[in-house]
């Protein structure tokens, strides 16, 4: 069997989509890269592309986030991302009369994914003519699919008049964010995935659970999906030395090595096995330090990290990004630590400043840990 050739694409939202319509239609396989990206960074994704052979059977190839390092090429049917958009067009409560909001660029997977939905007579995309997608951008826009942050961005520019539903993943979801939708008249439905496993859970306001036609089994606290939407795999590599990635077999069944538990058919995520810090005695999973730090006033998101420290291992650090002002005080901080964190858990170093993001919007963990390590966020106290 022949196959299919990966075409790289770039240029601004609004040019993409016939593009990409164009390289589906010759039986090509599109991969879109993201315009403001460095050009070093594109050039090895291209030369990656052009030198390894893509799968007979892909139909798409998406980007990795790059949250935690180097983005990936994964590789997908077009049937992975099809069999799954009844479910999101019921979701969304839309068809193709609809219009959706599309703030993340369409390097980033869920934009491609739903490029690829308006390509079967999904929603048609509402793409920003430039970079950002501003409340004028998306004034006829019905629905919404895009990140947390975007969807607090799209608000505090004023929701569109029309928009009734938001599809919400890519990062946490604050309650408080979603009853600020509700409250302007839009129903959120906050999704976990992954760009090698796609839609892996639900929330459509009691709790995670299985997305439609998936199934759900912890092993050994990791979580394994088993769905008719994993990708194929990785295509060569972006990093320069092998195709390996954190996406792993088990005959049906499929892993990307995040921790969880399931508790009365309820998702509850626990980061993934390679981001927890080695503290003392202790191992500290940074997304439940996170979940206590945003309840705190005036925080608005919050990325945990290890410093390193010999004997120890690693402290335990935050950069805490301020809702508005200087935010929290560190009396604040350590107070809300010391109510719901174990001794071990509760940060040592303090940081302050705006979170770096990934295209489509993300915490850029890698970065931000980067950054406060090298002194360029401000340390609290």
């Amino acid at each position: 069997m022949t196959s299919p050739r990966i075409v790289p694409l770039r240029g601004p939202a609004r040019t993409l989509l016939d593009r990409v319509g164009a390289v589906r239609a010759a039986g090509d396989v599109p991969l879109v890269g993201d315009d403001r990206a460095p050009e070093s960074q594109w050039s090895t994704l291209v030369s990656v592309a052009e030198g390894a052979e893509a799968h007979p059977d892909a139909g798409w190839a998406t980007l990795t986030s790059g949250s935690s390092g180097a983005p990936r090429i994964v590789q997908r049917t077009a049937a992975s991302w099809a069999d799954s958009f009844a479910a999101v067009a019921e979701l969304l409560d839309a068809g193709a009369d609809d219009a959706v909001a599309l703030p993340a660029p369409p390097a980033s997977s869920l934009t491609l994914f739903s490029f690829a939905h308006a390509l079967a007579g999904g929603p048609r995309p509402v793409l920003p003519r430039d970079h950002v997608l501003t409340a004028d951008d998306a004034a006829e826009a019905t629905c919404f699919h895009g990140t947390p942050h975007a969807l607090r961005a799209l608000l505090d520019a004023g929701a569109p008049p029309r928009l009734r539903a938001a599809l919400v993943g890519g990062s946490h979801l604050d309650p408080a964010l979603r009853g600020r939708a509700e409250a302007a008249g839009i129903r959120v439905a906050a999704y976990y995935g992954a760009a090698e496993l796609s839609y892996v859970a639900v929330d459509t306001g009691d709790g995670l659970r299985a997305f439609p036609g998936v199934e759900l089994e912890v092993r050994d606290g990791e979580l394994w999906v088993r769905s008719p939407f994993i990708a194929l795999g990785y295509l060569g590599s972006a990093g320069g030395a092998s195709a390996a990635g954190p996406l792993r077999r088990d005959g049906d069944w499929a892993s990307v090595g995040d921790r969880a538990e399931l508790v009365d058919g309820r998702l509850r995520l626990l980061g993934r096995a390679d981001d927890a810090i080695l503290s003392a005695s202790a191992t500290v999973v940074p997304e439940e330090v996170e979940a206590v730090l945003r309840t705190v006033p005036g925080v608005r998101d919050a990325v945990v990290f290890a410093l390193p420290r010999e004997r120890v291992g690693a402290f335990v650090a935050a950069v805490i990004e301020p809702e508005a002002g200087d935010g929290p005080s560190l009396a604040a901080l350590r107070t809300a630590a010391e109510a719901q964190l174990a001794p071990a858990h509760r940060p040592r170093h303090w940081f302050a400043a705006p979170l770096p993001r990934t295209a489509s919007g993300k915490p850029a963990r890698a970065e931000a840990a980067r950054r406060a390590a090298a002194g360029a966020a401000p340390r609290l106290g």
